[in-house]
């Protein structure tokens, strides 16, 4: 494994090199025109150490977190919008090692990896070992190591790749279902949000918007309903400790707790704690506000 760090443009930034020249033999790409096509000659593929940074493509603005990658044909790219204090590593990669066709890498350029989970956390944990051993490129070991990774880095594209081959021809009412799925799954993320939503499901915002548009809602809507729904539920459960009305608010996602009673109370005509106690008494659910509806 030939490896070297150099400084990039950016004063934060670092550079390495997994294999450099022809120091192995590279797979034969299934691109039609035989080794490296019309494309780049190098994958770059960026990991956030830390600091602010967001990634803004196509509209939809997503903050990096520290571990997450980020796919480019340059080390450099203007698509990552970063602050002062902005640390990033690149590892650059021959793109004929990935055996990857160009259009296919030009497909998934500029999209974002979580490093928290799947594919993505296994190879930011890998490839973030390497950058802070530089010696293990003079061991033995050396040579594998770098294979591993190029290998790691083929299989993140294609899983990259199936997703947003799964996702393009969903119908419409297909693609909605699992939006509202994924919904209810991360109800009580407080980060779940329009952005966080088309990113899961490798659509853009504004793509996300005209689905629940040609349903007769919004996306910030449903999601407020949904969780209005949950605290109801929570908050009429029989129990001997009732939670607070706050501490329900907050495990549903909402940060403010005065912002969720006003809301609860345009939706089902009574505060929270009101809802409580009739409940706790055994009155039943109340009906909810016709102008608040699903839709």
């Amino acid at each position: 494994m030939t490896e070297r760090f150099q400084p990039s443009r950016e004063g934060g930034d670092t550079l390495r090199e997994l294999i450099d020249g022809p120091a192995e033999e590279p797979r034969r790409s299934t691109a039609p025109g035989g080794e490296g096509g019309d494309g780049a000659a190098f994958l770059y593929l960026g990991i956030h150490r830390g600091g602010r940074a967001v990634l803004d493509r196509d509209g939809t603005r997503v903050p990096l977190a520290p571990g997450d990658l980020v796919v480019s044909d340059t080390p450099s790219p203007a698509f990552v919008r970063r602050g002062g204090d902005c640390r990033m590593v690149f590892f650059r990669v021959p793109s004929p090692h990935l055996g990857v066709p160009a259009a296919d890498l030009r497909r998934v350029t500029g999209l974002p990896v979580r490093g928290s989970s799947g594919m993505g956390a296994l190879v930011s944990a890998f490839l973030s070992a390497l950058a802070a051993e530089p010696g293990l490129r003079r061991t033995p070991s050396g040579g594998l190591l770098a294979r591993n990774a190029v290998d790691l880095v083929a299989l993140l594209l294609r899983e990259l790749l199936d997703a947003r081959a799964a996702a393009g021809p969903v119908p419409g009412a297909e693609l909605l279902a699992r939006v509202h799925a994924f919904i209810e799954e991360n109800l009580t993320d407080p980060g779940l949000s329009p952005e966080s939503i088309a990113l899961a499901h490798h659509i853009s915002v504004r793509y996300l918007h005209k689905l629940f548009r040609g349903d007769g809602t919004t996306v910030g809507r449903w999601v407020r309903r949904r969780r209005l729904d949950a605290c109801r539920l929570e908050l009429g459960r029989p129990s001997h400790r009732r939670p607070t009305v706050a501490a329900v608010a907050h495990r549903w996602g909402f940060a403010s707790p005065s912002h969720f009673s006003r809301v609860f109370r345009d939706a089902y005509g009574m505060s929270p704690s009101a809802w409580q106690t009739l409940a706790s008494a055994g009155h039943g659910t109340p009906a909810a506000d016709p102008g608040v509806a699903h839709r």
